[in-house]
């Protein structure tokens, strides 16, 4: 099973209340969104890594969400490029640091591919790429030839709703898979543990598993219930401000 060692977060910008969203919840409040990243940075303590937190860069709103620049493997790192014009240097401000941890072994998504790995979900050495607004079929397609050079698979998910693949599924290791909505029914996930997340709940089904914790969003109580009865240790987190700017677990931090 995956073991994370390494966890890579960014401060948020002042600038964050300027963060791309669809979501029509109001402007994030900055001192509330430090406090959350602060609190997240305070859960993933607990879970036996090693964290490394960048400094905010005011030229990009959306810089808080590391792990749409770099999809992080056990054996490669791939720089993306993001389908979001405003994000797309994002990857030059985190280049460096991905290259300490994986010298000699960084690779990049070229134009005209788009990719943001908030649209890929790890399940073992298989990477099931969404296809979205964000990442495209040839983004997807380099992304799955680069993870072939490695010894790794890769598949495409088309999505009919959601903004990532990740916005509705969250993979806990152990054959668990959380779910919402049009992923539940979704043929190629039939062969994992779903766990369905009801649909006024649907904003928790975007967790992550760091070493047998769960982070989650703290206030949904149906999905929390049946995660603690799989045998994870739950670890709330209140993001109310990253979802504002369409954010969740996930996004703000790279593991690997």
């Amino acid at each position: 099973m995956t073991r994370f060692n390494h966890i890579i977060v960014r401060t948020p910008a002042k600038s964050l209340v300027d963060g791309l969203t669809s979501a029509n919840l109001g402007k994030p409040d900055y001192k509330k969104a430090l406090e959350q990243h602060n609190e997240y940075i305070r859960a993933l303590q607990q879970c036996d890594v090693d964290i490394t937190i960048l400094s905010p860069d005011e030229h990009f709103p959306d810089s808080v969400f590391v792990e749409d620049t770099v999809l992080c493997t056990p054996h490669c790192a791939i720089i993306t490029r993001p389908g979001a014009k405003s994000r797309r240097d994002e990857t030059l401000i985190i280049e460096d640091t991905i290259k300490r941890f994986y010298p000699n072994k960084v690779e990049k998504i070229m134009d005209p591919g788009t990719v943001e790995a908030g649209d890929i979900m790890m399940v073992n050495d298989h990477y099931f790429i969404g296809l979205s607004a964000r990442t495209n079929q040839q983004g997807a397609e380099q992304m799955i030839a680069l993870l072939n050079k490695y010894g790794l698979t890769g598949s495409i998910v088309t999505l009919e709703k959601v903004l990532h693949l990740k916005t509705g599924l969250a993979y806990l290791e152990n054959n668990n898979l959380l779910a919402a909505g049009e992923f539940i029914t979704k043929p190629e996930f039939q062969h994992l543990n779903i766990i369905e997340i009801p649909e006024q709940e649907s904003y928790a089904a975007n967790c992550i598993w760091v070493n047998d914790r769960i982070i989650m969003p703290a206030g949904y109580p149906i999905t929390k219930a049946k995660i603690a009865a799989l045998g994870y240790q739950v670890i709330e987190v209140d993001t109310s401000e990253y979802r504002k700017i369409d954010g969740g677990v996930s996004c703000m931090s790279l593991r690997f």
